[in-house]
């Protein structure tokens, strides 16, 4: 009963979760919050509880994304599969080709790619409302990617990727096994589609793109979600700044005057 609720019952279903993943328990853990606030509203029970236990720690590593050299690897996979492992068939490894692209230089999740429908795209501008979080998502898709699509044989007549039937996480999960097989036969050893979106963020992040018009592109619900994921990457930017003032004030007459006039004076203890 709702009603019998206590620290102690609670305390022992926190320990349920000693196999999962600190992630996962921190994820488990917010949810007992929630329900446990919303019973204390409804004066069910007398505390919420689940506030009293402890927030495992979790040690997230930083996002890896493809460099240029997987990408081409992954790329030139898709056609290779179609030799080692014909049961795909050819038109589906060249549906998949695009999807890397696609997923490559939009930021979608690999379900909003596979699943994204032909009326989101007008010319090279893409807008779409994602399956995660209703989030609206707008960005621009080179050109090359945008000739691509156009050439890519469609699922259906309104979908590039799927048929318009069944479930878009059936959808999603055909396409990471075929991709699973892709990173094989390209030797990426643990690659997921995910970093494709990682890719797409980093590489604005490193050309200089603010974090701010990351996050929009990427359709997260606030700042703080980027700023978790890619924060390292956003050093990784700062670093790159430094380096550029380094190079213009090696090339500035005064400063380098300046600099060895400095160097012959003698500091006062």
């Amino acid at each position: 009963m709702i009603s019998e609720i206590n620290l102690e019952h609670t305390e022992k279903f926190r320990q349920r979760w000693n196999k999962c993943t600190a992630g996962s328990a921190g994820k488990r853990l917010e949810r007992l919050r929630k329900f446990q606030a919303f019973c204390l509203r409804h004066e069910w029970i007398s505390q919420n509880y689940a506030k009293l236990l402890t927030r495992p720690k979790v040690n997230a590593s930083p996002t890896l994304p493809f460099t240029v050299a997987e990408m081409t690897r992954l790329l030139d996979c898709c056609n290779k599969l179609a030799e080692t492992r014909p049961k795909f068939g050819r038109l589906k490894l060249q549906r998949l080709r695009v999807l890397i692209l696609l997923a490559r230089y939009s930021g979608l999740r690999i379900g909003d790619a596979a699943s994204l429908a032909c009326e989101c795209l007008d010319g090279q501008k893409l807008f779409l409302y994602t399956a995660k979080t209703g989030t609206p998502v707008y960005t621009k898709l080179p050109e090359f990617v945008v000739n691509e699509l156009d050439r890519c044989p469609r699922m259906s007549p309104g979908f590039w990727f799927w048929t318009g039937r069944g479930t878009k996480k059936a959808l999603s999960e055909n396409y990471r096994r075929v991709f699973r097989e892709v990173a094989i036969v390209a030797g990426l050893k643990g690659a997921h589609p995910h970093q494709f979106r990682d890719t797409f963020a980093v590489e604005l992040l490193l050309a200089g793109v603010p974090i701010e018009q990351v996050s929009m592109l990427l359709g997260h619900s606030s700042i703080k979600v980027t700023e978790k994921h890619y924060a390292p990457w956003v050093s990784a930017r700062q670093k790159q700044l430094e380096d550029s003032i380094d190079r213009a004030n090696k090339s500035d007459p005064l400063a380098q005057r300046e600099a060895r006039k400095s160097q012959r004076l003698v500091r006062v203890k």
